[in-house]
Formats: C-alpha cells, structure tokens, sequence
C-alpha cells in the first residue's frame, strides 16, 4: 500500500486540481522533446525530467526501456542528459519495494539514467528529488518550476509535480493500457 498517496489523497478534497496535469499524451512516444513544447502555448524553461517507470517507459516489473519506446527514451536521453534526466519508481528505489537497491541499480545500468533512491513513495518524495537536482554535479536546476515529472497516475505522479511546482505530463496509455489511472 501507498501510505504517501493515501494520505496525500485528503489534499485532493480541499484542492482537486492537484491531480490535474499541465500535459496530457497518449503514449510515451507522443512525448515531445524537448519537454518545453509539451505545454500548448506556454513555453516553460524544462531543464529536468522526472520519469515514472513502469507503464510509461517499462512494463511493470521489468528494469529495461519497452523496445518500442527505445528511440523516443534515447532521444530524451540525448536533450536532458544526466544530472537532467531522473528515474522515480514506486516498485523500483524505494526502501520498501527495492531495499537493497539491486532493481535500481539494474535499471540505472540498462538506461544510463539514475534511479533515485527513496524512502517515501510518491507523492510524498517531492523533497528528495528537488534535492537531487539541486546538488547533483553540473545540474543547472535552480528551482522545481524548470522541472518536468512524466508518469502515468495522476495521484502519484502529476500529484507529485502538483505539490512540488513543477510541470507535469500524464500519459494516458502507458505501456500496457493502466486499470487504475488513479494510481493510489
């Protein structure tokens, strides 16, 4: 169970629009690159992205990109190379799901990108990552607004860039078409 998201549901009573995205795509590969022109006429200054893995870039439970999405990821990986490109899982860096960090590990070596090791689930691990960018060696972001988090649940991941500031994209058709966009 997602103790973060249940609890960070209650916010969604007083604020409903904490689960609406900024961004709405199909399938990650109508993802547009840079992040920048995802966002109709407003053009935000995207310096980093936050991906969700599993139904957006992976199928569930697999630490590898899904082999039709492989051109699209290494063409985000080529605009926002690491320190500008982070993976947040729920199932995979996580204390509870991944305690020893041997998925993240995998998934960071089949990607090139780093996984980031939490020990709250999102949405509640908004602080861990805004410190990531803001200390990782030669990032340049200075503020989560240049931030971009791409997932496919809007209580966790658009919820996440909600309460962080940061832009969000949700797409509607992961990998495997999801049951519960909800994602609690």
């Amino acid at each position: 169970m997602n103790v973060s998201a249940t609890l960070n549901a209650f916010r969604v009573l007083r604020n409903p629009s904490l689960c609406l995205p900024h961004a709405t795509i199909l399938t990650f590969n109508d993802l547009p690159v840079p992040l920048s022109n995802a966002f109709g006429g407003v053009k935000p200054d995207i310096r980093a992205v936050v991906l969700d893995k599993d139904n957006c870039f992976a199928i569930r439970k697999e630490n590898v990109v899904y082999k039709p999405y492989t051109d699209k990821f290494n063409s985000l990986l080529k605009h926002y190379p690491p320190p500008h490109l982070l993976i947040v899982s729920n199932s995979t860096g996580t204390s509870t799901s991944d305690p020893h960090g041997m998925a993240a590990s995998l998934l960071s070596s089949n990607t090139d990108v780093p996984v980031l090791q939490h020990s709250t689930k999102k949405p509640g691990c908004g602080p861990q990552i805004l410190k990531h960018f803001l200390n990782a060696p030669g990032s340049r972001v200075t503020s989560a607004d240049q931030i971009a988090v791409v997932g496919d649940r809007l209580f966790t991941d658009v919820m996440l860039a909600n309460l962080m500031g940061c832009w969000s994209v949700w797409v509607k058709d992961g990998v495997a078409e999801s049951r519960n966009p909800v994602g609690l």
